[in-house]
């Protein structure tokens, strides 16, 4: 009995919990003008959040954290294959939805959901569970190792690309990459991996033009300011204005139908006009301690699933914030990725929880 009650990792729980909390608040404060605005109800972005995200999210980190993790393991390619499925379903009339020249969103019956959140989690445990067959030798083979490996990955990468959500490719790219190269892939792979990616991302951008103004505007934001250039312009002058303290809680100016995005991918502007540059460190170090602790918990794995399955996780979240937070402060062009805990997302929230969830499994599997 004792192991079966047995309980996860304390810090990643409260880090869990406490991360939540403080979204659910940061997005009544940034969505409020907005959910006004447009349907009259200042809470309209938080209600939906709460009743579609956050709750079953809560429940679905509940429940992966009692259920043994090695469980999924015969589960992860059944569900790769179902959110590829989804993944093409966006393309078909009468079940995508199309939004800003962008096929990203499922309707099914009363549900809307983007399936690119969850192939996040589905892929990184398909390529756990991968790796973990093929541990030894054939990691590091051509024939079995990195095609197989690429395969489908490209997969993948075409139905992303093709959306177009170019900031979810980057993330999953990036997550599974770091995975396969802690798992024994040669690191010269590694380097030519990361070079094709980025030769491939040059590529788009030449191709398509939305993302060439994008880079331009990341290499020159002062160029068409009230054009091109006004998202990020307005991003800089959010937190510029939050200074070492903030206006205060409540007190952001640009949320008042300034600022696009304030409730998604532009949220961290918010955050820092009104709370301020010392309270962003903190919330960055919460988020680093996150992502230290799926580190921490994968060296402590029973196994090796287990410990790719954490690394994969933990580097997604890692991945994710600092695109988010990079393209706001101009580390980084605009990817439109969100920021996790913080942005208005339902299928983002509960991706993020189940993941986790199955990180939390790990850590009591670990304990025992």
């Amino acid at each position: 009995m004792r192991k079966i009650f047995q309980r996860p990792d304390k810090v990643l729980v409260w880090l869990f919990f406490g991360l939540a909390l403080f979204g659910a608040a940061m997005l009544t404060s940034a969505s409020g003008p907005l959910g006004y605005q447009k349907f009259g109800d200042s809470l309209y972005f938080l209600k939906r959040q709460l009743l579609n995200g956050i709750l079953p999210g809560l429940v679905a980190f509940g429940l992966l954290s009692f259920i043994d993790y090695r469980k999924l393991r015969r589960l992860a390619m059944p569900a790769l294959i179902i959110t590829i499925v989804l993944l093409v379903l966006v393309f078909i009339p009468g079940l995508g939805i199309n939004l800003g020249g962008s096929s990203r969103w499922v309707h099914l019956g009363p549900i809307n959901f983007q399936p690119s959140e969850f192939v996040k989690v589905t892929f990184l445990l398909y390529v756990a569970a991968w790796l973990t067959a093929h541990s030894g030798g054939d990691t590091r083979t051509v024939e079995k190792g990195l095609v197989p490996f690429l395969s489908m990955l490209g997969v993948v990468m075409l139905l992303l690309v093709v959306q177009p959500n170019t900031g979810s490719m980057m993330v999953i790219v990036g997550a599974s990459l770091l995975t396969y190269f802690l798992a024994g892939a040669p690191f010269v792979w590694f380097l030519g991996l990361g070079g094709a990616g980025l030769a491939m991302v040059a590529l788009l951008i030449k191709l398509t033009p939305y993302r060439a103004a994008r880079f331009m505007t990341f290499l020159h934001p002062e160029l068409d300011p009230q054009g091109i250039g006004y998202h990020i312009n307005q991003a800089f002058l959010a937190i510029g204005t939050g200074g070492w303290f903030g206006l205060g809680y409540g007190h952001s100016r640009q949320k008042y139908l300034y600022l696009p995005e304030v409730a998604g991918d532009s949220i961290f502007a918010i955050m820092a006009e009104e709370l301020g540059f010392i309270v962003m460190l903190l919330f960055i170090a919460a988020l680093g301690a996150l992502v230290w602790k799926c580190f921490s918990i994968a060296r402590r794995s029973p196994d090796e699933f287990g410990a790719l399955l954490a690394i994969g996780i933990g580097s997604w979240i890692g991945l994710q914030s600092f695109l988010n937070i990079g393209s706001m402060i101009g580390l980084v062009p605009m990817t439109g990725v969100t920021l996790p805990f913080m942005s208005y997302g339902s299928s983002a929230f509960l991706a993020l929880s189940v993941g986790c969830g199955i990180v939390a499994s790990i850590s009591r599997e670990s304990s025992k």
